[in-house]
């Protein structure tokens, strides 16, 4: 454990370990007990009197089923993302798109007969459609929906699929970037 200086006071807040721990229905001794850490240490962490050295990271973050990197992820100081949407035309759809690390958002709308097959904007992730108005029929390997305004489906993006719209379209195609797998 390391004393907290002036400059690690504004970049991390370990005061998410005492959410965490609440979530998870544990006392401080029953996170000492799991990680070997001792009881003054962690409540000295939580009131953001101290930071975590890299071992003690990893220790807290195995008792949460966390890697280091994701519990240094939610300790770094909490500030919100703001970003400006790109626009952009592929075939009849017309999209506003808004990306961060862990998510892409597309607002996108197209006319009767718009198809768009083998999309472009996919990593490993799961896709949501959400159908704003109109209609579309959208096609998977094995299976094939028609979804009206109101509906959203959520499939494994990495399958082929196609969009086609049947009436006039505004949807809301959100890409969730999957969890690691190893």
């Amino acid at each position: 454990m390391a004393e907290k200086s002036d400059n690690s006071m504004d970049m991390y807040n370990f005061s998410v370990l005492r959410d965490l721990r609440k979530r998870d229905g544990m006392t401080i001794a029953d996170l000492s007990e799991r990680t070997g850490i001792s009881p003054a240490v962690i409540s000295k962490l939580e009131r953001n009197q101290t930071v975590a050295e890299l071992k003690t990271l990893f220790r807290l973050a195995r008792a949460f089923g966390l890697t280091a990197s994701e519990m240094l992820g939610l300790v770094e100081s909490r500030t919100a993302q703001c970003k400006q949407e790109t626009d952009r035309r592929v075939g009849d759809f017309h999209f506003r798109q808004i990306e961060f690390a862990n998510c892409r958002c597309f607002y996108a709308d197209a006319p009767k007969g718009a198809q768009r097959s083998n999309p472009d904007a996919h990593r490993d992730d799961f896709e949501v459609c959400w159908v704003l108005e109109g209609t579309l029929r959208l096609d998977l390997p094995y299976e094939s929906h028609v979804l009206s305004a109101g509906d959203c489906l959520q499939f494994d993006a990495v399958f082929e699929h196609t969009y086609e719209v049947l009436e006039d379209c505004r949807i809301i195609i959100q890409h969730i970037r999957k969890p690691k797998r190893f």
